[in-house]
């Protein structure tokens, strides 16, 4: 699947040089002192190849891991294929409030849990030193996407450069040392999977291995299994580590990799599995791990570190370059990143640091999807065998949030896995939407693995409030749908976006039933993982749920529009047109809020992680200031109702939440919530505050990439949204940031945007089109565009007024927009 991107030579004037960027010390995250724990450890990867990388003197470690290393093989696709005959049992409990009959009916309508994320291991370089170092300083630099460390001890300097590279498919590590014959050390294999240790000549090692065969819960007592009669479950792999050495000896066992008496040396890691798609037995079927490692690692090691480097960083820079954004300096930007982030938890205005989060998560995921697969809840690293929720593809909120950034920070490539998934859900969906709903099309419910699972997961012990969820198969379309918008390619479109938003469209519509007030409403139905009261007892399933005919309709607007666009499919966009105007609208409650449920229920949990219902507001376009006053004052109500805590990945949808309310004050406060430091590095918390790590990861706790993306979606929103067939400049610009630049920043309908402003107001910006079209633009304040004609109107919304300036733009042109 090719995705065909068109990206304006003038482009290239907005990437600044690489010393500049890198002198200003604006880009790097950096340390006085070696990680300690992970999630104090820089992560690097090439987008299916990752290392977490300590910088420890002594005893250095390196967590390895490759994307496809998962538990399990391809699904049991009818692993309940009688689940549909439960659906009229359970429809006609729920529309008799008969609540508990039809959670206990429900439970008989799940399959098979998803599968888990494997590590593949650990390589230790144990130095053979030990006493008192000095002048440590260690980084990572998001201008190269390499990090680095060095250090003094006994009078010799020691430094240490490490990157993933994606052109030669490798970890790429250089150590030196200021005096000959100084590096003695050793290089060990740690695996926890089932594995075996074997020497290749003097100076390489590999590691054969193989997952375990089942990815039990996190919690669960049964022992490992790696053992698979029928040569299905299981995915092999290898990994490979050699020493290249510029002097000294180099040898190796079983023990490992030695080496003595050297001053600088490269080491190299490639890897190989043999997952071979979702459809094939990794075991029986699968690819040759081997060959893939060991060519890789033939290619790699006939190149020197400096044309390795080189060939990484002009690799990585065509993506990380594309945007530049500057938010303003304070005096904090002399401190190591660990303490400005305490300074800033204090109270200090940070805008460089919150420039650098935004950075950091555009570089996370250039760094972690790249590959066959998507992005995970680590996005692409996982130290543990059994870690946290599997960190598998959750698909209610935190695998689409990863991907909010793709296409209006100028990383559409990064979409590219995502969207490989999507079709395999496609695939197996079909047949979990005959199965479980006895329906045409295709459904995912909550969770997911690259194997395809879209079940709804536990297997009659699961919770219904979060596992019989069918919506995310119609949600993922969003993404699709987003691409198009972005990019206007209609190759796109037809070939790949609208065939599987079609599928979603035609469970979504088959799916739907009258509810007892005529509207068509889903049934059963959840607001993901929520529960509400009735009759003082809990309950968590009901009928037509806001989320549930928010995403739908969504959905359904979008094929109707495709299906126009590609003049194509007239009958079947008829029928949604006909069901659209018949779907339970948005309803507010008696609080003045957006109601959750059909009905105006109290909520069980009132500061709730999840505020699935406000999903017209953001992702989607159904809600907003600029479109109904009433909607949006019910979402701003239900926000105040839930209040600002949350889980990490709850925060930052938050701050999405309130920059689609324009509301950039409350945004940037909950963006400093979101930074507060958080010391717990493992145990999982819904109630505790969700924060940042000092490696700047974010803390669910404990860690999950989600809220990085999310937070950086935030900052984007604040800066620039398009979602409603406009461009929005500054829409929710917080008066942190009362001056500042960005450039290179994408929006809806094929327009890259930079912009500058000062005292808290455009000052100029920059539109670059990439295709034909009237460019709406909506400002606070009157603008010009030079050189053309173009209209201008007011637009009064409520007590809200913008302007909205109209103009003819052309492929290829850039326009410049100055404020008088």
């Amino acid at each position: 699947m090719k995705i065909r991107l068109c990206f304006t030579s003038l482009m290239v004037v907005l990437f600044p040089a690489l010393a500049e960027r890198s002198e200003a010390g604006d880009l790097k995250l950096w340390y006085q002192k070696p990680a300690g724990h992970f999630n104090e450890a820089l992560p690097l990867g090439n987008g299916s190849l990752g290392a977490m990388v300590y910088g420890q003197p002594f005893k250095e470690t390196i967590h390895l891991n490759e994307q496809t290393l998962w538990s399990g093989g391809p699904v049991n696709l009818h692993n309940n294929p009688d689940a549909h005959t439960h659906l009229d049992d359970i429809r006609k409990a729920l529309f008799e409030n008969r609540f508990e009959d039809a959670t206990a009916i429900q439970k008989k309508m799940q399959g098979v849990s998803c599968e888990a994320y494997q590590p593949m291991g650990d390589m230790l370089l144990n130095f053979r030193r030990t006493g008192n170092f000095t002048g440590y300083h260690r980084e990572l630099d998001l201008a190269t996407g390499i990090a680095s460390s060095r250090f003094t001890f006994e009078g010799v300097d020691y430094s240490t450069e490490a990157f993933v590279s994606n052109p030669d498919q490798a970890v790429v590590m250089n150590l030196k040392a200021s005096k000959n014959g100084a590096l003695d050390f050793d290089i060990v294999s740690v695996c926890q999977l089932r594995h075996l240790n074997v020497p290749e000549g003097s100076n390489e090692f590999i590691v054969k291995g193989k997952t375990r065969i089942r990815g039990d819960d996190p919690k669960s007592p049964k022992p490992l299994v790696f053992d698979d009669a029928e040569g299905c479950k299981g995915v092999r792999f290898q990994y490979h580590i050699k020493v290249i050495p510029k002097d000294g000896t180099v040898t190796s066992d079983a023990a490992g990799i030695h080496v003595a008496g050297a001053s600088e040396v490269m080491i190299l890691v490639t890897a190989g599995s043999s997952y071979n798609g979702f459809d094939k037995c990794p075991d029986r079927d699968g690819r040759d791990e081997s060959l893939i490692a060991a060519n890789a690692m033939k290619a790699a090691s006939q190149k020197t570190f400096q044309q390795l480097r080189e060939a990484h960083v002009r690799d990585y820079q065509k993506f990380f370059n594309r945007v530049d954004l500057e938010l303003g300096t304070t005096d904090s930007s002399h401190l190591p990143t660990d303490e400005r982030l305490v300074s800033h938890n204090k109270g200090k205005p940070d805008p460089g640091l919150e420039a650098l989060y935004f950075q950091y998560g555009r570089y996370l995921l250039i760094s972690c999807s790249r590959g066959e697969v998507p992005a995970n809840l680590q996005g692409l690293w996982n130290k543990d065998l059994r870690p946290t929720w599997r960190s598998n593809y959750t698909t209610n909120i935190n695998l689409e949030m990863n991907y909010w950034i793709a296409e209006s920070c100028n990383l559409a490539e990064m979409h590219e896995p995502l969207f490989k998934q999507i079709r395999r859900l496609s695939v197996t969906g079909a047949a979990a939407a005959r199965d479980f709903y006895n329906c045409g099309g295709w459904c995912v419910h909550h969770n997911s693995d690259p194997w395809g699972a879209c079940n709804p997961a536990g297997g009659g012990g699961g919770v219904p409030r979060w596992s019989c969820w069918p919506m995310a198969g119609a949600w993922l379309c969003r993404h699709l749908w987003e691409h198009y918008q972005f990019s206007q390619d209609t190759v796109f479109l037809s070939e790949t976006a609208y065939p599987l938003m079609k599928g979603a469209a035609e469970f979504c519509s088959d799916f739907l039933i009258p509810g007892k007030d005529g509207f068509l409403v889903t049934a059963p139905s959840t607001s993901p993982e929520n529960s509400f009261k009735h009759d003082g007892r809990r309950v968590e399933i009901s009928v037509g749920s806001t989320m549930d005919m928010s995403i739908i309709r969504d959905l359904f607007s979008s094929v109707i529009e495709a299906s126009k666009i590609l003049r194509k499919d007239e009958d079947f966009r008829k029928k949604l047109e006909g069901q659209l105007v018949k779907l339970r609208p948005q309803r507010i409650g008696s609080h003045g809020q957006l109601q959750e449920w059909i009905e105006d229920y109290e909520d069980f949990d009132p500061a709730h992680r999840h505020v699935s219902h406000l999903y017209g507001l953001h992702p989607a376009a159904e809600i907003s200031p600029l479109i109904d006053a009433r909607f949006s004052d019910a979402c701003r109500k239900t926000l105040e109702m839930r209040g600002d805590g949350g889980t990490g990945w709850s925060k930052a949808w938050k701050i999405c939440f309130w920059a689609r309310l324009l509301d950039g004050n409350h945004a940037h406060k909950l963006l400093g919530e979101l930074f507060q430091m958080s010391d717990n590095y493992g145990s999982v918390s819904f109630k505790e505050k969700g924060g940042t790590y000092p490696n700047l990861l974010c803390a669910h706790p404990p860690f999950q990439i989600d809220g990085n993306f999310g937070g950086t979606a935030g900052i984007t929103e604040m800066l620039l949204q398009s979602h409603l067939g406009m461009l929005q400049l500054l829409p929710a610009l917080p008066d942190a940031w009362e001056s500042g630049r960005v450039k290179g920043l994408r929006a809806a309908g094929g327009y890259t945007v930079d912009m500058e402003w000062k005292q808290a107001r455009l000052s100029t910006a920059t539109l670059h089109a990439a295709r034909d079209g009237t460019c709406v633009v909506c400002t606070e304040f009157p603008i010009k565009v030079d050189g053309i004609r173009f209209t201008s109107e007011p637009l009064k919304v409520g007590d809200l007024q913008r302007t909205l300036t109209k103009f003819e733009a052309k492929a290829g042109k850039r326009y410049q927009i100055v404020a008088p």
